[in-house]
């Protein structure tokens, strides 16, 4: 860890937790409600994207606007929530978080009234400064805004700041901000794509804090 770079943020789905079997599955439940094509998890990988609301109009064929989005917004998270029992944290993930010298919060776009009581059932809330969810009804948009409020709200300039996700939103979002970001090709994105980002990319969580160090 540099002066500079002493806070890291991380990243929910797809990075600490290891949901990606069960967000699949979910999100066929979605496609199948709409008279869609199942994918894979590797097809998911691959094609993911936010806004979401663009990711399921490519693979549904169709225009997906506000109403469309939220029905199949609400068809997948009462999947979701169905099995997220089945979930475990990233076989490292506890490993990683104590290897972090600094300060460390939370931000994910999954619904905050959601994510801080399932955050706690895994033990990790007394590792987190903050944890922050999704503050809106319906989600599927850019990290970018939320991160610039969860660091608002801990009182920190990105330039201190280290990210830690599994998507190139995650990248994006830092960036937005002037902080740095971590991939970790363990979740819900497709290696080869964060590889060719230019963000520095690990296969696992404690090798990811290892770069963030770095920073």
């Amino acid at each position: 860890m540099t002066a500079a770079r002493r806070h890291l943020v991380w990243d929910w789905n797809g990075t600490l937790l290891d949901d990606l079997d069960l967000v699949v599955r979910a999100t066929n439940v979605a496609f199948a409600s709409a008279g869609g094509p199942a994918v894979t998890a590797d097809e998911h990988r691959v094609r993911f994207r936010r806004p979401i609301a663009d990711y399921y109009a490519e693979m549904l064929g169709q225009v997906i606007d506000d109403d469309a989005f939220g029905r199949l917004d609400r068809v997948f998270h009462e999947a979701y929530r169905a099995g997220l029992t089945s979930c475990a944290l990233a076989a490292d993930a506890t490993a990683a978080i104590a290897s972090w010298p600094g300060s460390q919060s939370l931000l994910s776009m999954w619904f905050h009234d959601e994510l801080v009581p399932t955050v706690r059932t895994y033990g990790l809330t007394p590792h987190f400064t903050r944890v922050d969810g999704l503050r809106a009804a319906v989600g599927g948009g850019p990290k970018a805004e939320w991160l610039e409020k969860h660091l608002a709200e801990l009182g920190l300039d990105g330039r201190h700041v280290v990210l830690i996700g599994d998507s190139l939103d995650d990248a994006d979002a830092a960036l937005s901000v002037g902080a740095r970001c971590v991939l970790y090709t363990g979740g819900l994105s497709d290696p080869a794509r964060l590889r060719t980002s230019g963000h520095p990319v690990a296969d696992t969580l404690t090798e990811a804090v290892t770069l963030a160090r770095a920073l």
